[in-house]
């Protein structure tokens, strides 16, 4: 079969800026208004006459809704379009932080939680969208300049929130100013130039079809990013079965569906469960080192709270700058994720160790100093490997699926540090190591076959 080049059309790169910066945008306002309520809501719910253990159940409301439901809408992103998906989510949210602004009693307030646990994935979504702007060589560098933008509207957003509390009627002024965030986002996502972006294959097709057919606008946002594909194979297979007038939110609701749960299922099936297990073994570890720090800092070396909450926005604040340096580094390793991520693991497996046996708060100081930066870069890493492995065609369903594993991790953690801490103060990050030196061991057997399978396809 005779075969020809489409016409390069190359992404806009005045039309793809602004989207990208937008997007920074909306991550960082999408972390303030978040965070300004986060710390309020265990006050909140007391307040409202709940008990102890009915205001823990009700915490965990939100987390298990984010378990389940973080994957199918990641999926189902991919199917209707970053622009649709973002912009439900966003209004969705607003509503839910609407309802907690009017909730005054523990039904209301639970009832509040669903449609934000539902669909408080604007985040992971726009994630997915600077994949499908960028090429796999920028990933690591746009990735982490985002995270570094969500993590300073992280650091920033309970000041403002603490500040609101003060007055009277205080956190539902801050819960309205979120949903109020959260529609000025959607705002901002609506009016994004969706139509300045043209992305094309650029590669070999079928003379049976012309390059306006392979030629694809982010018009919806929807996933269409082939202009970086390697090979006339790999560049076939990527569009197989994709069909920009299927990538509607007006398709029927059962086909919809039918594609979501197909998109799952391949995730599901894929030969991915060594990637999902060391996420899921680094996420515990984390969470176990972050679980008790308060009280450990206390009880081992009398720190006062107020120092200790200094400390902690210490290594917030590095955590947030550290975004900026996962581009660089990616560049010092030759895009090598593989070595990163196992350097990275190794190192936060030795720092985790350091902070369990620091015999003095400078050695926390260190530790925390170092512990931030190497926690983003596994992150950043991590969501590259897997993008790398699953295909960027179906980044939101791999994001959501990576979402719903650390969500898992959530879940674990707080148990796991319960039990631990009754033995020792040192008990969860003890127990950390030991979960990050499993992750090792996993990278250990595995990237061999992952560097033998990258070798193949190159």
């Amino acid at each position: 079969m005779n075969k020809k080049k489409c016409s390069s059309l190359f992404p806009k790169p005045d039309g793809r800026k602004r989207i990208i910066q937008c997007i920074y945008v909306v991550g960082f306002m999408d972390l303030f208004g978040v965070s300004m309520i986060i710390p309020l809501l265990s006050h909140h719910v007391k307040s409202l006459g709940a008990s102890p253990t009915v205001a823990g159940i009700v915490g965990s409301t939100y987390g298990i809704l984010q378990l389940f439901s973080s994957t199918i809408v990641g999926s189902w992103s991919d199917v209707v379009g970053r622009r649709y998906s973002l912009l439900t989510c966003l209004l969705l949210s607003a509503f839910g932080y609407c309802l907690l602004g009017i909730s005054t009693s523990i039904a209301l307030f639970v009832l509040a939680r669903i449609p934000v646990g539902l669909f408080k994935h604007s985040l992971s979504i726009c994630r997915a969208l600077l994949t499908d702007l960028v090429s796999e060589s920028e990933r690591p560098l746009v990735m982490g300049h985002f995270n570094a933008a969500s993590s300073v509207g992280f650091i920033l957003g309970p000041v403002v929130g603490g500040y609101l509390t003060e007055h009277e009627g205080g956190f539902y002024t801050s819960a309205f100013a979120c949903a109020a965030i959260f529609v000025l986002n959607a705002g901002l996502v609506w009016m994004l130039p969706w139509n300045d972006t043209i992305i094309n294959c650029n590669g070999s097709i079928s003379s049976g079809k012309t390059c306006l057919e392979c030629t694809k606008s982010t018009k919806n946002g929807s996933q269409v990013n082939s202009l970086y594909q390697k090979s006339t194979t790999k560049s076939e297979e990527k569009h197989k079965g994709l069909d920009w007038r299927q990538l509607t939110l007006l398709q029927p609701v059962w086909r919809q569906l039918s594609s979501v749960g197909h998109r799952i299922h391949k995730v599901a099936s894929s030969d991915m469960w060594d990637l999902f297990l060391v996420r899921l073994l680094m996420a515990i570890a984390i969470m176990l080192y972050y679980s008790n720090f308060s009280l450990a800092m206390e009880e081992r070396f009398s720190l006062k709270p107020k120092m200790t909450g200094y400390l902690i926005s210490y290594s917030s604040l590095l955590g947030a700058l550290s975004g900026f340096l996962v581009g660089p580094v990616t560049k010092l390793y030759g895009d090598n994720m593989h070595a990163l991520l196992f350097h990275s693991t190794v190192l936060t497996c030795t720092l985790i160790f350091l902070y369990a046996t620091a015999p003095s708060v400078w050695q926390v100081l260190l530790t925390s100093t170092f512990f931030a930066i190497s926690t983003s870069i596994g992150r950043t890493c991590i969501t590259d490997l897997e993008l790398q492995r699953g295909g960027v065609q179906s980044c939101g369903t791999l994001i959501g699926a990576g979402q719903s594993v650390t969500a898992v991790g959530r879940v674990m953690a707080p148990l796991l540090s319960g039990l631990t801490q009754e033995v020792s103060p040192c008990g969860p990050p003890s127990l950390g190591v030991c979960l990050a030196l499993a992750a090792v061991g996993v990278l250990l057997i595995r990237i061999p076959t992952w560097e033998e399978r990258r070798t193949k396809q190159d």
